[in-house]
């Protein structure tokens, strides 16, 4: 395989590709086993790669730094904090008459279960620079696990749909509404607890171009 070929292979995707395994019907509450199977399996390396980034120790995405400082207050597992936070923006829905299709509500399920469930199996680091390529590893897997779900195509996450909806009904850029509720997030998170620290600069830095990237992987399998 010659390295063109390579590179074209990992080029990133500007936009969620309509793969084979796509549901044609997002909002259905019937899916067909194939885009179900591809939506849970994703959902469940979504929630691993957040225990993964949980365990280095370094720091968390901006939701997850919310479910930790809620988990700390609450006295709950991270992964029923996570649950918590999902149904809480799930109401944040209802003014904007957003639709949750069973992605949405397997996606407040699963990664929440994941984490709880695969979390005690994970080591927790304490030197740097395994703390690093643990983080990094969580990253890479949070990518992967979004672009399946993603293209599954079977209704958005509650947190995305949330974010899409206040795009919709503000007309604001969609890139200044995702920093601006995660700014807001990050913040009540670290007020109630939520580790803060290099594994967060690194989540909001690498997050889009691995979601990118894994979805131009996936690209491949498009349908014509």
């Amino acid at each position: 395989m010659s390295l063109k070929s390579i590179l074209d292979f990992i080029r990133p995707a500007h936009k969620v590709p309509h793969t084979a395994w796509s549901s044609d019907t997002p909002l259905t509450l019937k899916p067909r086993f194939v885009p179900l199977l591809f939506l849970i399996s994703g959902l469940w390396i979504f929630g691993t790669g957040e225990a993964i980034l949980i365990d280095a120790g370094i720091g968390v995405s901006p939701w997850t730094v919310l479910a930790q400082g809620i988990s700390k207050q609450a006295d709950l597992t991270v992964g029923m904090a996570t649950f918590v936070v999902s149904v809480l923006v799930l109401f944040l829905w209802i003014p904007l008459r957003e639709t949750p299709g069973i992605g949405t509500i397997l996606n407040a399920i699963l990664i929440a279960m994941s984490i709880d469930v695969m979390e005690p199996f994970i080591p927790n680091q304490t030197d740097f620079i395994p703390q690093i390529i643990q983080a990094t590893v969580g990253i890479i897997l949070v990518g992967i696990g979004s672009a399946l779900y993603l293209t599954a195509n079977l209704g958005p996450g509650p947190r995305d749909g949330w974010m899409t909806g206040v795009q919709k009904k503000t007309n604001w850029p969609i890139g200044r509404v995702r920093v601006g509720i995660e700014i807001i997030v990050l913040s009540i998170g670290i007020a109630l607890g939520g580790t803060f620290g290099l594994g967060t600069v690194m989540f909001a830095i690498g997050i889009g171009p691995a979601i990118s990237l894994c979805l131009g992987i996936v690209s491949h399998w498009e349908k014509k």
